[in-house]
């Protein structure tokens, strides 16, 4: 795969670009279209209720959410061909820290299941009642909301990585390097306050994530309708070849 990427990358871009943009809708999808519709804030009870009336559109955002990390390896291992000649050994680290929170991230899903569980009326769960079922419901669903953010610090550190050596490569426009870099920021400065200050990270949201939002999808549209500079590219590669 190596050596047909350097010889042609334009197909491979374009094949990971339209996996990109698969993860950036299945991403709204589960979190605008199934989480923001189902989950309550502030509210264990119309949440359980909400999910106990819909449990296949949960089960159909969860689902959502693990095709996204599936199409995460591919767009992975392009991004590190594409960025490999500008500096190896960055390219490889940007690779193994989004592979982590491709890991981190599937495994938070497992809280998402937790409350199809709980509020399926499970006679192993008896001894419980409704609104401690309930509770426990939110308090998984909340759970994921920190996984979800926790993974995201290491996605942000591969933004800033990638956005430099877009910025450096010559063959991928400047302007993609610097909103790579903005969206790495947006998602760091959205997770530590998240963790450190979830009142303030409330009142961030969700315009924080608008640069990351915006950096990720002229990026994937321009893998898939432009692609590199095929001039830049190569002259990237000879380089690389004579050192």
């Amino acid at each position: 795969m190596r050596a047909s990427f350097d010889r042609s990358p334009q197909l491979y871009m374009r094949v990971a670009g339209v996996f990109y943009l698969a993860i950036i809708l299945l991403g709204l999808f589960g979190e605008v279209f199934v989480r923001a519709k189902l989950v309550v804030s502030g509210n264990p009870a119309a949440t359980a209720h909400a999910i106990s009336a819909s449990p296949l559109l949960w089960r159909m955002g969860i689902v959502g959410d693990l095709l996204m990390h599936v199409f995460d390896i591919p767009v992975i291992v392009v991004l590190y061909l594409l960025l490999k000649p500008v500096n190896k050994s960055l390219a490889l680290f940007a690779t193994y820290i989004n592979l982590i929170q491709t890991a981190v991230l599937a495994a938070n899903k497992l809280s998402l299941l937790v409350p199809l569980y709980l509020v399926d009326g499970s006679p192993s769960l008896a001894s419980f009642s409704p609104a401690q079922l309930q509770t426990l419901s939110y308090v998984a669903i909340k759970a994921h909301g920190y996984g979800f953010g926790v993974g995201l610090i290491f996605f942000g550190v591969a933004c800033l990585i990638r956005g430099y050596l877009m910025f450096k490569s010559g063959y991928v426009p400047k302007l993609y390097g610097f909103l790579m870099v903005l969206a790495g920021f947006s998602y760091l400065i959205n997770s530590f306050a998240l963790l450190l200050a979830p009142t303030f990270a409330a009142a961030l949201f969700p315009a924080i994530l608008v640069p990351a939002f915006i950096g990720e999808l002229s990026f994937t549209l321009w893998m898939i309708v432009k692609g590199v500079n095929l001039a830049q590219w190569q002259q990237r590669i000879d380089q690389a070849s004579a050192i």
